[in-house]
């Protein structure tokens, strides 16, 4: 079967928390006190209901009428057996993709969006600040705070501010303000560019930026696209449809990759096969990350801060460290020196694996996908397709015929300007020095836990 479409009726209507089997999860830390985070604390950027679904151990949370409502324009998406990939790699294995660049804004991330929109518009709340990495996040935040009518201000990475002029433009089509990051219009911002005024940025800065602003304004909320509990709750409806639609191809996967800068594309479709893996199904599930910015691969599973100005919760979780500065790669939406908490305490469990890629293998096997599928792939999306490709081939080699299945969290039409550079010989691969990373290490939190 070449694609798996699911009936609308069978979308999904409670999302997964697999928060609810990891009792030993450490809590987030507060900056100010040294101690666990309290709910009252994190009301000052957050509404309720997601802070509830941020810290309960509930297996299942009900998705609200209005939320499946918006979520049906684009769900559920598409299952895809990708044969003619099979064929180009010439490999016995059956490769088969979730495709999540059919939403607006052509990602997964608005599977998040749209109810972090809803429940802040719910609690009042009419404006929200973000921060963006290669803009996908930023652009579907947009869509939904247009939809629920909300104010929006989106601090872009800078790098990608104008690697990615176009998710600029489509931000402001639907009427967010989009800054570069570092700026000019917070102490984060200022700091940094004080230390760099040539700064690219990072995602740790920007959210520095977003995080600082919505704690000094009482209008305005802070939202995450990625990292946070709540935000890999509300993408588990990715692999939530994915098993429906593997049980109707009649096939079950051997592993899954999904490339993985914050966790929650690899979260997403992951969670539920975890879940699986729990209850004695054989699947193994891969996270695939840049070579130039390793967390889980290089990095090490401790305390530290989100972000760079240290105004987020102390997060247990695999980090680079938090003032590590990655080098102006063009997947920037993984350019993260953390990891989601819940990736990080499967993965120190041994229930989830990971890999990384070089930026010329991501552009390689995201050019031939293009080819032989007809999508062009997100950089970001192209780190899964790479690893699976690779997984592919050594199966070539040693004949073994698995089923492959990989999250394309979206398409890179905003992306030509780094397929161009590619094309024309001008990317090189860049493996962070592990030099660097014992230095940027050095300077974790000290956590009494």
């Amino acid at each position: 079967m070449k694609k798996i479409y699911l009936n609308p009726a069978d979308m999904p209507k409670k999302w997964y928390n697999i928060l609810s089997e990891l009792p030993d999860m450490a809590p987030p830390i507060s900056p100010a006190t040294g101690k666990p985070v309290t709910p009252e604390e994190m009301t000052a950027i957050f509404p309720e209901p997601l802070l509830e679904q941020e810290m309960s151990p509930q297996a299942w949370f009900d998705i609200p009428e209005k939320v499946l409502e918006i979520l049906s324009i684009w769900r559920p998406s598409p299952l895809i057996r990708a044969e003619r990939l099979e064929q180009a790699l010439g490999t016995p294995c059956k490769i088969y993709y979730k495709y999540e660049g059919v939403s607006p804004a052509g990602s997964h991330k608005t599977n998040t969006a749209v109810p972090q929109a809803y429940f802040n518009k719910i609690c009042g709340i009419n404006r929200l600040a973000t921060e963006t990495g290669a803009g996908q996040w930023g652009s579907a935040l947009s869509f939904a705070a247009q939809i629920f009518e909300m104010q929006l201000r989106v601090y872009m990475v800078k790098v990608s501010y104008f690697q990615k002029p176009y998710r600029k433009s489509f931000m402001n089509l639907f009427g967010a303000e989009v800054i570069p990051s570092p700026s000019e219009m917070t102490n984060a911002g200022r700091e940094a560019l004080k230390k760099d005024p040539n700064s690219n940025g990072s995602l740790g800065l920007a959210i520095s930026e977003a995080v600082e602003e919505a704690a000094s304004r009482k209008d305005t909320n802070y939202a995450l696209g990625s990292v946070l509990n709540h935000v890999l709750l509300h993408q588990t409806i990715i692999g939530l449809e994915a098993q429906k639609q593997m049980e109707i191809g009649g096939d079950y996967p051997d592993m899954i990759f999904a490339s993985c800068g914050g966790g929650s594309n690899f979260g997403g479709i992951a969670a539920p096969f975890v879940k699986d893996k729990m209850d004695g199904k054989k699947v193994e599930c891969i996270a695939v990350e840049p070579l130039s910015c390793p967390t889980l691969t290089k990095g090490k599973f401790a305390f530290d801060y989100g972000d760079v100005a240290k105004l987020t919760p102390i997060l247990k979780m695999y980090t680079l460290g938090h003032d590590f500065m990655p080098p102006a790669i063009h997947a920037g939406g993984l350019r993260y020196h953390g990891d989601s908490p819940i990736v990080s305490n499967l993965m120190d469990k041994g229930l989830v694996g990971a890999r990384s890629v070089g930026q010329l293998d991501i552009f390689k096997y995201g050019t031939l996908f293009a080819k032989t599928e007809g999508i062009i792939p997100a950089p970001e999306s192209a780190h899964a397709i790479a690893a699976t490709a690779l997984e592919a081939l050594k199966c070539k080699e040693t004949g073994e015929k698995k089923s492959l299945l990989f999250c394309l969290s979206g398409h890179g039409f905003f992306d030509m300007a780094s397929y161009d550079q590619y094309l024309e010989g001008k990317l090189e691969d860049y493996e962070y020095p592990e030099a660097a990373i014992e230095e940027s290490l050095k300077n974790l939190p000290k956590v009494d836990m």
